[in-house]
């Protein structure tokens, strides 16, 4: 790095230039959700199964049998929860996950779930240029098209790595919405540059995610420290403050790791806990997107 490069060196308008490429707009937040509803619980699963491994060149059984576990037994475990509790949610699926398994994004329009764009192979975007990301964007836009008889409204970044051209391509794309940034509990619009640009932001947050508390590597120090119920206590307290202050409550989960006994089990709880409360509104992504910017459902 040279030395004009070091952070502190920069002048304003450098300094200014990188927070201000993409930053968060005019707020969203509804003044009432549908049906008089006092929160929108928004359910999103991203059926990365194999990818995360074939993306690392991680070809041997080991990991991909662990990816598999998402296919074969966690998202009909899921399919068959959602259905028990008339939930809707949003499935973020990577096209090489859709191509390996045959018949899934079927099974997700069939239970009336949303299908999204969540990269072609799980790719590092930011490891990639701007025509590598682009093409990889395309091309799983039309997988998914082709699978699930629409156009994804939405996308996921793989990992929420959201590059300097990942606005540009979703925008290009014609996509509503992005959910992959973190700056606010509630929906808000993107700008670019300073210019707002019609994409919906429908916020993502670490703390729910079911990745960083269940993700365990035999080879280095990454170990699922937090037991389940632990996991419960922190989205069940984030659920509640949602409900009490009328907002967005969205949650991230993936096959492979929510659909294990153990932890579908909290989640169970957790839908128990959610529909024990008076006023709550199941909703996709999209069908929040669009309650949001005032579209009659």
């Amino acid at each position: 790095m040279v030395e004009n490069d070091q952070p502190w060196r920069w002048d304003e308008s450098t300094w200014r230039g990188h927070v201000e490429h993409v930053r968060a707009g005019r707020s969203l937040r509804p003044a009432s959700w549908p049906g008089g509803a006092k929160v929108a619980v928004a359910l999103s699963f991203d059926s990365d199964h194999e990818t995360p491994a074939l993306r690392d060149g991680d070809v041997l059984p080991g990991k991909l049998a662990q990816g598999e576990y998402g296919a074969r037994v966690g998202v009909p475990r899921l399919l068959r929860l959602l259905e028990r509790y008339s939930a809707p949610a949003s499935f973020f699926v990577p096209a090489v996950s859709a191509l390996l398994h045959d018949g899934e994004v079927q099974s997700y329009v069939d239970h009336g779930h949303e299908v999204a764009l969540h990269g072609w192979i799980h790719e590092r975007n930011t490891a990639l240029t701007g025509a590598e990301e682009r093409d990889l964007a395309f091309r799983a836009a039309d997988v998914l098209e082709r699978l699930a008889g629409t156009r994804p409204a939405g996308i996921r970044t793989p990992s929420w790595d959201f590059s300097a051209h990942t606005l540009a391509i979703t925008r290009e794309l014609g996509l509503r919405y992005d959910s992959s940034l973190m700056a606010d509990d509630d929906c808000y619009e993107l700008l670019e540059h300073g210019e707002p640009t019609g994409v919906v932001e429908l916020p993502v947050e670490w703390i729910r995610d079911d990745a960083p508390y269940f993700m365990m590597d035999r080879f280095a120090a990454l170990r699922p420290y937090t037991p389940p119920r632990g996991v419960l206590s922190i989205w069940r307290d984030e659920f509640d403050a949602a409900y009490a202050d009328g907002g967005l409550f969205q949650l991230t989960m993936h096959p492979h790791i929510i659909g294990h006994r153990s932890r579908i089990a909290i989640l169970t709880e957790l839908l128990d806990h959610i529909t024990g409360h008076d006023g709550v509104w199941f909703a996709t992504h999209a069908q929040v997107v669009g309650h949001v910017l005032g579209e009659r459902p």
